[in-house]
């Protein structure tokens, strides 16, 4: 019981030390609504959720992570992680980012609508544009820059069949593809 009061007063310093400051050390929520803070605050260290949004720089550890605005750190989601824009780790059974991701991102289902600069590793990868590697069994990129896919099927549709080889491949292959 001295453990959880102790740990308890803890979190209320570290909230009324940065109560003045415009980021938060930690969020606790329920859903994004139901928190410590509201979901436009922004969080810099620690977010425990069963669903949670903020914007962040934190770990972000739960069943569902959102993070909005420009985010990073390293998020560990259960279900889900979805993002506007993100900077480090997701990992997830879904991962989710809207306009760029930065880092790596491994689970069953990785998509980027914007551009992936990184690694993904799923069963199925999806970039909007790919400057990075794909590992999975199916992956996707609209457009790459420099990327390679290694996996079952491999589509990246800008390249032509074996016309620029060595630096590019063919919209589709087994096994690996690429674009230089």
């Amino acid at each position: 019981m001295k453990k959880i009061l102790f740990l308890a007063g803890l979190v209320i310093i570290m909230v009324a030390g940065q109560a003045m400051a415009g980021s938060k050390p930690i969020q606790l929520s329920l859903t994004p609504d139901i928190s410590l803070f509201g979901r436009s605050t922004r969080i810099e260290g620690l977010t425990l959720s069963i669903w949670g949004e903020n914007p962040q720089t934190s770990l972000a550890l739960g069943i569902v992570n959102g993070a909005t605005g420009r985010s990073a750190g390293f998020s560990l989601g259960l279900l889900l992680n979805y993002a506007d824009s993100y900077k480090g780790v997701q990992l997830s059974l879904i991962n989710y980012t809207k306009t760029s991701f930065l880092g790596w991102q491994a689970g069953i289902v990785g998509y980027t609508e914007g551009s992936v600069k990184g690694l993904q590793t799923g069963v199925v990868n999806y970039a909007g544009h790919l400057t990075g590697v794909q590992l999975g069994i199916v992956n996707y990129a609209a457009t790459a820059t420099t990327g390679v896919q290694i996996g079952i099927l491999n589509l990246l549709p800008q390249n032509r069949w074996f016309t620029r080889f060595p630096d590019e491949l063919a919209p589709g292959m087994v096994i690996v593809n690429w674009r230089f």
